[in-house]
């Protein structure tokens, strides 16, 4: 080789020997070695109270805002919803659009609605704190006012029970209701209890709906104790989750595909963009698998 750095006798070729420990190569390796002291794990004693706070944190803003599963503790939604289902319930959609005639909501029921609680909840400092935090994580006594129904009449609406059939009519159109009430009452003059079938025909204020339970015959609803305002809508139950055995979607019945507009017009389609079949649940199930709630909605029955 000669003084060059060129092999003799062949193409001159540059050789070059790369310094391993180049300026670059040697910023690398402090890089990592710093990057590696500080990423010292926290002490399980630190590292364990912040991953539950973290996941109660987001447990809570998901049962504020998005999705919570509610208990059904009584009979006046048979046999749509037998007593001990749990409903998931879309908490979203009526921020997004208007409630539709057959769907299946929950609500807070106004004074006038009476509740089903056999004992009152407890008084004290201790209890109500108690509920609260119960309440944030889904895991309260039953709430007095959670009521579970079906909407029969939305605003504009006029609704009736009977016709020369005996049935409900919304806008002067009967609904086949075969699929999904249960133990209908007999067609008798109308009550304040809510144990005849019959009542007078009503107009649907703006802002409220008329509701009524499938379990007609054990249901206290809009028939007595008037009608719902909206703005009390907790969301809609739009799926049987448990028991696994009773997994169902909570659809919209066909019926109430032929009622008119208030004003005459035909009927509109449906905008739940599938929510009839189940769709609307889908994007929800992983929330609600990481929601654990024991809430059970009190549901407005008569007792025999």
């Amino acid at each position: 080789m000669s003084d060059t750095g060129r092999i003799s006798g062949r193409a001159s070729v540059p050789v070059s020997v790369p310094d391993s420990k180049t300026p670059a190569t040697v910023t690398r390796s402090r890089v990592r070695r710093v990057y590696s002291h500080r990423r010292r794990h926290l002490p399980l004693w630190v590292e364990l109270p912040l991953l539950l706070l973290v996941a109660f944190c987001a447990a809570v803003l998901l049962r504020t805002f998005v999705v919570q599963s509610f208990d059904i503790p009584s009979g006046s939604m048979e046999n749509t919803l037998q007593i001990g289902d749990r409903v998931l319930v879309n908490k979203l959609v009526y921020n997004l659009r208007e409630p539709q005639r057959g769907e299946v909501v929950v609500f807070k029921g106004t004074e006038r609605w009476a509740s089903e609680l056999d004992q009152k909840p407890s008084d004290g400092f201790l209890a109500e704190a108690g509920r609260a935090v119960g309440n944030l994580v889904g895991i309260a006594s039953p709430n007095e006012k959670d009521l579970i129904k079906r909407i029969i009449g939305i605003p504009g609406d006029k609704v009736k029970c009977c016709d020369a059939k005996g049935r409900v009519t919304v806008n002067g159109v009967p609904l086949n209701e075969s699929d999904y009430v249960f133990e209908n009452p007999p067609v008798a003059k109308y009550n304040a209890d809510c144990q005849a079938r019959e009542f007078p025909s009503l107009t649907v204020p703006e802002g409220h709906v008329f509701v009524m339970g499938d379990h007609r015959g054990n249901s206290k609803d809009s028939r007595c104790q008037g009608f719902v305002p909206i703005e009390n809508f907790i969301g809609r139950a739009v799926n049987v989750v448990w028991p696994k055995s009773s997994w169902s979607a909570l659809r919209i019945p066909d019926t109430f595909a032929k009622v008119p507009e208030p004003d005459g017009d035909p009927p509109q389609a449906s905008t739940t963009g599938g929510g009839g079949d189940g769709s609307e649940v889908l994007p929800l199930l992983p929330m609600a698998l990481l929601l654990r709630p024991r809430e059970s909605l009190v549901d407005v029955v008569t007792r025999p």
